[in-house]
């Protein structure tokens, strides 16, 4: 992904944006999300290669991007440019993108993006591109996933306030087995084994995570495997997957919350941390899937909903999808500080792809488009009483 020859910067040798017609569709659509092109303010879209009209015309949200990245357009405030293009929801105008979706929607119809061989694609495709990268872009823990700004200043503080959020949701206990269903980089195996004494085993599908996690897991009683979550066996007290039920797929939710099922004991808590969307089942978003997350699918309520009803009893479910705005902003800005020691790993089409997935991802927060939910489940053996926690 990150090779000269595959990140190629574009040459911008299209037509000049003023000898070119802006097409009136696209003038329209901008006004309604109250952005302009070659306007004076900060979120307003600079063309420098007027290809990029014809580029969104054919492919929307995917040449969208992509001219991002070959430097066809820029804006002083991405993050706030992204913003008003999502809140405005253009995708949902009659006649306009509806097309361009469908064989994304067919394609996740028809097909399991997410089947068991597909099962790896997105480790070695994002996940494995270098542990040195995210280590600068996150937070000491090395969490991959929304923080708890509630009380918290910094990252930092954040991820730790969400890593004490999810173990005291999980009421653990010493002495616990604890099953981590996507455990990153290890952050949350290690913060449970050391402060709350349980033992851990963690599984990813990616190779470098798993690499990471065991060198920063020696001594303490965690074991992380490199598996498939439907490969799962043995019994654990309490359950936890955060930010990968993103990468199951609605094919496969059966399966998946059937295995927790199968390895939680009677009286046992499965906490599932994962994005949620705030309408009704999409289909993936063509950049995002080609470039950041391959075969990757948000859930909706519904989808959720429907997915746990008969096996599971709902016992809280939280949403702070804002929160999620701040953190990536957070590793927006850490990625960017840090760029300077990539430089000469990573070429410039790699920067400006990691900056746009940062910073319409924080837009696709700060519309509101994009939750972020917790849901606490039991079995409907479990007889004692769960008292939330916020």
């Amino acid at each position: 992904m990150a090779s000269a020859q595959d990140t190629a910067m574009g040459t911008n040798h299209g037509p000049k944006p003023e000898d070119r017609e802006v097409p009136g569709v696209l003038i329209r659509l901008l006004e309604l999300a109250d952005v302009q092109l070659n306007g004076s303010r900060p979120w307003d879209i600079q063309v420098h290669d007027a290809a990029l009209y014809d580029r969104v015309l054919r492919q929307g949200s995917l040449g969208f991007g992509e001219a991002y990245m070959d430097n066809a357009w820029d804006s002083k405030r991405l993050d706030e440019t992204l913003y008003k293009l999502l809140s405005a929801r253009l995708n949902t105008i009659k006649g306009f993108g509806k097309l361009r979706f469908l064989g994304a929607f067919l394609r996740n119809f028809l097909f399991n993006p997410q089947s068991r061989k597909r099962a790896f694609q997105v480790g070695e495709h994002h996940y494995d591109i270098g542990n040195d990268v995210y280590a600068a872009m996150l937070d000491p823990t090395m969490s991959y996933s929304c923080g708890y700004w509630k009380d918290a200043a910094d990252l930092e503080q954040a991820q730790l306030a969400k890593l004490r959020l999810i173990c005291d949701k999980l009421e653990l206990k010493s002495g616990e087995r604890l099953l981590d269903i996507g455990c990153g980089w290890g952050g949350l195996a290690r913060f449970a084994a050391q402060n709350y004494g349980v033992e851990v085993t963690g599984i990813t599908v990616s190779k470098e995570q798993q690499r990471f996690a065991q060198a920063r897991c020696v001594g303490l009683p965690v074991s992380i495997e490199l598996m498939d979550y439907r490969d799962l066996r043995g019994r654990f007290d309490k359950v936890v997957s955060v930010g990968m039920f993103e990468h199951v797929g609605p094919k496969n939710y059966p399966a998946y919350f059937a295995t927790v099922g199968r390895v939680m004991v009677a009286d046992g808590l499965f906490l599932l941390h994962t994005i949620g969307d705030y309408d009704h089942p999409r289909a993936p978003n063509p950049w995002i899937d080609k470039y950041i997350f391959p075969n990757g699918h948000v859930p909706s309520l519904q989808e959720v909903s429907k997915a746990i009803e008969h096996d599971f009893v709902l016992e809280d479910w939280h949403n702070f999808g804002q929160d999620y705005d701040a953190t990536l902003m957070a590793w927006w800005k850490n990625f960017d500080l840090a760029w300077p020691r990539f430089a000469d790993r990573y070429d410039e089409r790699f920067y400006r792809m990691f900056k746009f997935y940062l910073n319409a991802c924080a837009g696709y927060f700060r519309s509101r488009q994009g939750q972020l939910w917790q849901l606490v489940l039991s079995k409907y053996g479990r007889r004692e009483i769960y008292r939330s926690i916020r």
